[in-house]
């Protein structure tokens, strides 16, 4: 299959954010979260998603009926139920959980089955045999009712490695009654790459199956195994969001697709896709109500993030010398960072990224370059400060400072009264407009006084200051062995109508560190600047 083919049933890309990924700890989805996420997922264009266990969670089946009645109608994606085979000497047709299944009206139907003599015999507490007989006869009812099954065979390489034959006689069972793929899964997660397509090769040799692959991270190579398995030749992959799931998650749906598509060519998504796939990432993180993984592969923030001098260098020859693919594929940008290993190449890139051109300014690039090692020495940090540093460039290009205000003093107190109450109150004195301005605010600490004070100060010269908005504030003792003498940072984030930026401060006193942090970010705001 090459990269230009259409998206067709020749390969599945299979999504179980809804219930593989849901069992991570920290995430609770509501239904109205799964009826979102499942959106987002067609949207994105994933062959199918699987919704969750229908019978065994009310939540659900709740999800289930809702999408039944036309609340949501899928474009791209056909919907999963997910459940289990029939009970060990019960009657496939009086199983309650297999009726669930078939009400949910779900056009696929993904089983998990035992292929694994251990949890046949111990788990299941069944014989071979038994189970091989629940495995024939629930795919085959699902089958003759209209539905697609495919079959989860859990522990598989575990017990391919107990009992092989077992494991071949279970696949060759499923598929004569009438599943569409068997899915081996490294349900522990413990398999290596080699492990993977070597057990791959040979199922597909002995059965001639369809063969799907299911991974957990445990080893850390959650992704590396679902790649060596399609390489073996499996057809069907199954990958969670983000790689959310239970224990150490499963395989990341956006590094094993991006993999696919960009790597071996292989066509899993429709035409546009891949751009979409870190906004896609971070809205699902959103409503996992988890933070982004910077360093995650294609879409974290840091993914094409460039720190050392010598990468810069090369970097402004040819993005290529550094990058294993074009950031704006998915979605994503190159970014250079500003720290203490930054040269001359890093600077210029970076005031680029920022829209001023550097190239003719070699006096102001070697001012800049000095100025951050020396910052950086005593523990400041622009990588993650994009405006106090912007604010550093406009000084050094005009060669003196471009702040609209200047600042002659500022202290505050905070008191604690008779009644228990803790209040703090700032004073600043400024100069802005030609003018000498006195101003106090209180606040529920002395960094809050401290914002309102400064804002007080300047707002009839600049009525714009009450747009911006203070949303992160972030302190980093920076040598924990001075105890409360030690060094801070501090990172302060503001907004104004929808940009974003930050600023940095460093201090032995927090409330210093913390008014140079708050002094750059309402600076940087009264720039102006554009989204």
């Amino acid at each position: 299959m090459t990269k230009s083919s259409p998206v067709t049933d020749a390969f599945h890309l299979y999504d179980t954010t809804l219930r593989d990924g849901a069992q991570r700890e920290g995430i609770t989805y509501s239904v109205e979260d799964k009826l979102t996420v499942a959106k987002i997922l067609d949207n994105f264009g994933v062959g199918f998603i699987e919704g969750g266990w229908p019978g065994a969670l009310p939540k659900d089946t709740e999800f289930f009926a809702r999408i039944a009645a036309g609340e949501l109608v899928l474009k791209n994606a056909k919907l999963v139920a997910f459940g289990a085979t029939r009970k060990a000497g019960i009657k496939v047709q009086e199983d309650a959980q297999v009726k669930a299944l078939l009400d949910s009206q779900a056009p696929v139907i993904t089983l998990v089955a035992k292929s694994d003599v251990w949890h046949v015999e111990q788990a299941l507490k069944t014989t071979k045999e038994e189970n091989l007989a629940m495995i024939s006869d629930t795919v085959e009812y699902l089958v003759s009712n209209g539905r697609r099954v495919f079959v989860d065979f859990e522990h598989f390489f575990d017990g391919y490695k107990h009992d092989g034959e077992y494991g071949i006689q279970a696949v060759n069972v499923a598929m004569k009654a009438g599943a569409d793929v068997a899915v081996l899964c490294d349900t522990n997660g413990g398999m290596l790459p080699s492990g993977i397509s070597k057990i791959v090769t040979d199922v597909l040799e002995k059965t001639g199956a369809r063969i799907g692959i299911h991974c957990q991270d445990d080893t850390g190579c959650a992704i590396a195994n679902s790649i060596a398995a399609v390489e073996a030749g499996a057809t069907h992959v199954q990958c969670t969001a983000n790689g959310y799931g239970e224990r150490t998650g499963n395989a990341d749906l956006f590094s094993v697709s991006a993999n696919l598509e960009l790597k071996l060519g292989i066509r899993c998504l429709p035409d546009g896709a891949l751009k979409d796939m870190m906004r896609v990432s971070h809205a699902l993180a959103e409503i996992a109500n988890l933070p982004p993984n910077t360093h995650q592969p294609y879409v974290g923030v840091s993914s094409f993030a460039h720190k050392a001098g010598l990468h810069a260098s090369a970097l402004k020859v040819n993005h290529e010398l550094y990058n294993h693919i074009d950031a704006a594929v998915v979605g994503n940008d190159m970014r250079i960072l500003v720290t203490e290993m930054a040269g001359r190449a890093s600077i210029e890139m970076k005031g680029q990224e920022l829209g001023y051109d550097l190239s003719k300014q070699p006096e102001a690039i070697t001012k800049v370059v000095e100025q951050v090692k020396d910052l950086e020495a005593h523990g400041w940090s622009f990588e993650a400060a994009d405006a106090s540093f912007e604010l550093l460039l406009q000084d050094a290009l005009a060669g003196e400072s471009t702040k609209k205000f200047t600042v002659e003093s500022w202290r505050t107190i905070v008191e604690q009264r008779e009644d228990g109450q803790i209040v703090s109150e700032a004073t600043v004195k400024v100069r802005a407009g030609g003018n000498r301005i006195v101003a106090t605010g209180e606040g529920n600490g002395p960094v809050n006084a401290l914002d309102k004070a400064l804002r007080s100060a300047l707002i009839q010269h600049f009525p714009q200051i009450g747009e911006l908005e203070l949303v992160d504030y972030k302190v980093r003792i920076l040598d924990g062995g001075m105890g409360t003498g030690a060094v801070t940072r501090v990172l302060i984030e503001t907004a104004q109508k929808g940009r974003r930026w930050t600023t940095v401060g460093v201090s032995e006193n927090v409330i210093a560190a913390s008014w140079l942090a708050l002094e750059d970010a309402i600076s940087y705001g009264l720039l102006g600047k554009s989204t």
